[in-house]
């Protein structure tokens, strides 16, 4: 099976859509026959990992599909702490974002996608891959002490603006009223769009950008305790984005 996937995309790319839905519903005929069936986190899962080969599937992205698995109930855990990565982790996950700076600029998107998810993972924040709703895309989720956050990431040249943001910041007010965002831009956001934005409207959001992902992978500090001290000044300032640098956190 390794080898077939690893020739598709090597050889035939335009045939690995094709081939990896034809998977996923061969396993959930056989699963379910075995009374193992298939499972929404085993997708999540896969979900989470196309990007990585610079592939997203619409089909395995489609809300009605990804509400036909039974959800397991959820179980109470252990209050969630601000942790650290390996150094070895830390190390690949560098690694991996250096990566991304040698590919083309619509594969780096897709593949920061990847990379984000298996930062939010390695932080114990159960992240879901990016997933279609009518008319628009969100480009992930993970959950913090109880909070669900939906992601935007952006990887290119120009800083993000003023419209980027609302547009997001639009995308989360059509949620829940409970859900929350991270912009994640890795060239960061004008002064002026973060002005603008932080002028005559409640922040439903946070931001970070490529010094902050630096900051977490050189093990200064935790993700956890970023994304809290960020939600914590937003919700004092409004001010969407506060460089790690200025949250006087303490190192992990």
């Amino acid at each position: 099976m390794v080898q077939l996937l690893t020739s598709t995309l090597e050889h035939r790319r335009s045939y690995f859509t094709k081939l990896i839905v034809a998977i996923v519903r061969q396993a959930m005929t056989y699963r379910r026959g075995k009374g193992n069936p298939l499972t929404r986190a085993e997708i999540d899962r896969l979900n989470t990992l196309l990007p990585g080969v610079e592939f997203k599937i619409p089909e395995l992205l489609d809300p009605a599909f990804l509400n036909s698995f039974a959800q397991p109930k959820a179980e109470e855990g252990p209050p969630q702490t601000a942790g650290t990565l390996s150094a070895a982790k830390a190390q690949e996950l560098a690694a991996h974002l250096i990566e991304i700076t040698k590919l083309d600029p619509q594969a780096r998107g897709l593949r920061f996608e990847g990379f984000l998810n298996e930062l939010f993972a390695g932080f114990g924040l159960a992240p879901r891959g990016a997933f279609r709703l009518v008319g628009e895309q969100i480009d992930g989720s993970f959950k913090l002490q109880g909070q669900t956050y939906l992601v935007e990431a952006k990887w290119h040249g120009p800083q993000i603006g003023f419209a980027d943001l609302m547009t997001f910041s639009g995308k989360i007010a059509g949620k829940a009223s409970w859900s929350r965002g991270l912009f994640v831009s890795n060239s960061g956001f004008t002064a002026d769009g973060l002005e603008a934005f932080s002028r005559g409207r409640q922040t439903n959001l946070i931001c970070a950008d490529g010094l902050d992902l630096y900051e977490v992978l050189s093990r200064k500090v935790s993700l956890i305790d970023v994304l809290e001290e960020k939600a914590r000044r937003a919700a004092e300032t409004n001010r969407a984005f506060i460089a790690v640098r200025d949250l006087n956190l303490r190192s992990a």
